[in-house]
């Protein structure tokens, strides 16, 4: 059985790589970057852009099941896989598809989805919510202050690690059960931001200070390394998850037949990106 596998150097389809080939699935990964991709030797892998559909043809021939990252344009991609004799599809959408109001990513991921849903693919959605990795964009001021300076530390969030989140995608490549499955994803605890620099320093093993900062502060500071567009859509959703906080979902737990990583388990794997 051949796997594609989008996004394959990406937060989640580098560990969706190692998965499948550890459950001795052939592996084709398509990215933009071949030559400095460092994927195993045992894959295939390929140069192709899902913003450029044009590339996408030859990546996909010969595959049985597809991998694809709600990303570009995904109703081209769809073609493509369909085209390509590809059966079944597992899309890494968003939980912002979820959301009741219209903001711009849900409504992006929502089209992603309904790309999918509406071909003659079997499918799967995947809808996960904050990634323990974006905790790493605190690792410098970790490592070289030892404080993470940030607003709204009531918005409360609920970190999952990207592992487990390649693992449910994994079984629901190889194996039958996902079908028409729409599985939002989320770690165990819905944690503040305080929190979630107090789980990092029991991860990491070190002391970490946090300060509470006004939106206006940290507007201020983002400025320097970050773009307006994004420092306005994280304000917001930060407010927006103060007023009406995240929580846990247990979906994740129990497709893994396990307990789903906490993030001062995910920092302790990342410990000397903070130390």
């Amino acid at each position: 059985m051949r796997i594609i596998v989008t996004g394959a150097t990406g937060t989640v389809g580098r560990h969706v790589i190692d998965g499948l080939l550890a459950h001795g699935a052939t592996v084709r990964a398509v990215t933009r970057r071949p030559d400095t991709a460092g994927l195993p030797p045992q894959v295939d892998v390929v140069a192709a852009d899902l913003d450029d559909p044009t590339t996408l043809p030859p990546a996909f021939v010969d595959g049985d099941a597809l991998y694809l990252l709600a990303t570009g344009d995904t109703s081209a991609a769809i073609a493509a896989a369909e085209a390509a004799g590809i059966r079944r599809i597992v899309l890494l959408s968003s939980a912002s598809a979820g959301f009741a109001d219209d903001d711009a990513g849900g409504a992006f991921h929502r089209s992603a989805e309904d790309a999918v849903t509406s071909s003659g693919l079997q499918w799967t959605l995947l809808r996960p919510g904050m990634f323990a990795a974006n905790l790493l964009d605190w690792a410098d001021a970790i490592k070289e202050h030892g404080v993470v300076r940030a607003p709204y530390d009531r918005a409360l969030q609920a970190p999952v690690d990207e592992r487990d989140v390649a693992e449910i995608a994994v079984n629901a490549l190889l194996y039958d059960g996902h079908a028409s499955a729409i599985h939002t994803l989320t770690g165990p605890q819905a944690l503040s931001k305080s929190e979630q620099v107090a789980a990092i320093a029991t991860g990491a093993g070190r002391s970490i200070e946090f300060v509470e900062l006004t939106p206006a502060e940290w507007r201020d500071e983002a400025s320097a390394s970050m773009p307006g567009y994004a420092i306005d859509w994280l304000l917001a959703y930060w407010a927006k998850t103060a007023d009406a906080p995240e929580t846990a979902d247990p979906t994740l737990g129990r497709l893994l037949g396990r307990a789903p990583a906490t993030v001062d388990e995910w920092a302790e794997r990342h410990r000397e990106a903070f130390r």
